[in-house]
């Protein structure tokens, strides 16, 4: 049961969420200038141990370890160590709880930049244009992170805080395997709901569900030769390409009417396998020896991934027998993601909740959005039966060149953040 807010206490929160708009930029300007990708997350992660003891909190490490993670059914598995790569969570505790606990949740890593060049500015340089801020990052999805700081600095500001446990939690590979957002979870008390503020597409967004997804790697060893001799040789670019291209009939059957979950009706093309990398060859004039390529391979609810997994086996043993594979060596590695699909319950009171305060707060309404990549929402709602709100800024091209966040978008889910984080776990005087 959520405790209605006194209407001062809600003006109080927030005037001081509109006062600390200065510091919300300045904020996630440096956020953005850590470049924490895969492996490299520990400038980004000694930012937020360093903001969350500006907030008063004593910062936690949790570490990653996939020995204690391996028998839990959401544990994916690592493409590389976790050594010196430590989650950092932080704990609020009233002084007497009254209201029901809350984890604000958050992923510190980003995706590489891709061609730096194409930038219109450099990805780890913020840069402010038409009220919108660039770089890689920014919108996924650290403007939601500090949009759930500055909700709880605006509750000290305006000389409140919560009056039941507030987790924060800033987690590693959301990107790629989810581990430390499972790692946090288990280490951490089991909470009343969670709120994850990530980003929405080109929009206010509530998520209401979300594909799983496995990552597949397919090694091809080929036979060198010489160019002028190229007949004698086989191709192990030409031939990863063949296997590639063998999960197209795959994706058309995994996108199916009749294969879609009611709610993703409406989406074009929710499933989706796609070929990420591709690594091989040696020289010009050679007949490439060895090729890999990763694939990202969309879930839909009502399979799981691992029946995906196997099917992927399946069409990697199928096209070893094609004719221009006769003598190639092929390998199939599962590293990264190994996600199962998720629906979020949209009834819960925290999502209802978030709702009702975001349009208190905005004037508009949350758009729901079936998201056809993943979150780490489903740790939460498949494992700890825990409701997650999912929803966060107005983001464009996040994954892509000159990805950017709505500043406006922003402000507008931390003041709806503060609301439903004063009203779901009550508020007592600092």
């Amino acid at each position: 049961m959520t405790q209605s807010l006194d209407p001062g206490a809600r003006r109080a929160i927030l005037d001081a969420v509109d006062a600390l708009r200065d510091w919300s930029v300045t904020t996630l300007e440096g956020l953005v200038r850590c470049p924490s990708v895969l492996g490299q997350e520990q400038s980004a992660l000694e930012e937020m141990a360093r903001l969350y003891a500006g907030l008063g909190l004593e910062p936690r490490r949790v570490p990653t370890v996939p020995e204690q993670l391996a028998g839990h059914p959401g544990f994916s598995p690592p493409l590389i160590g976790y050594a010196g790569r430590d989650n950092v969570v932080a704990l609020h505790r009233p002084k007497a709880r009254a209201g029901r606990s809350l984890v604000l949740q958050g992923h510190v890593d980003v995706v590489p930049e891709g061609a730096a060049d194409m930038w219109e500015t450099p990805p780890y340089e913020p840069a402010i244009r038409d009220g919108r801020m660039y770089g890689r990052g920014a919108g996924d999805m650290k403007a939601g992170i500090v949009s759930y700081l500055a909700a709880f600095k605006a509750m000290q500001l305006a000389g409140l805080q919560p009056a039941a446990e507030v987790q924060m939690q800033s987690v590693i590979e959301e990107e790629c395997s989810g581990n430390g957002a499972l790692a946090c979870m288990l280490a951490m008390p089991k909470a009343d709901a969670v709120i994850i503020p990530e980003p929405g597409p080109g929009l206010d967004a509530l998520y209401t569900a979300e594909v799983g997804v496995v990552w597949a790697w397919v090694t091809v060893s080929g036979r060198p030769a010489h160019v002028r001799d190229m007949q004698a040789g086989l191709n192990a670019i030409e031939a990863a390409q063949i296997i590639g291209a063998a999960f197209k009939d795959y994706e058309r059957e995994m996108n199916d009417g009749s294969r879609i979950h009611p709610a993703f009706r409406g989406v074009n093309h929710p499933v989706n396998v796609n070929l990420g990398t591709i690594e091989g060859g040696e020289w010009n004039s050679s007949v490439a020896t060895r090729c890999r390529i990763g694939l990202r391979i969309g879930v839909m609810m009502g399979y799981t991934a691992a029946q995906t997994k196997a099917d992927v086996e399946r069409i990697v043993e199928q096209a070893k027998r094609h004719e221009r594979l006769r003598g190639a060596q092929v390998k199939l590695e599962f590293k990264g993601f190994m996600a199962d699909p998720c629906v979020f319950d949209t009834g819960a009171g925290i999502v209802q909740l978030a709702r009702r305060s975001y349009t208190e707060a905005t004037g508009g309404s949350l758009r729901d959005y079936p998201a056809t990549g993943l979150t780490d929402g489903r740790f939460f709602a498949l494992y700890q039966d825990t409701p997650v709100a999912c929803f966060g800024p107005d983001a464009v091209d996040i994954h892509g060149i000159d990805e950017n966040v709505g500043l406006d978008s922003m402000h507008g889910i931390t003041r709806t953040i503060a609301l439903t984080m004063a009203e779901w776990c009550g508020v007592e005087r600092v």
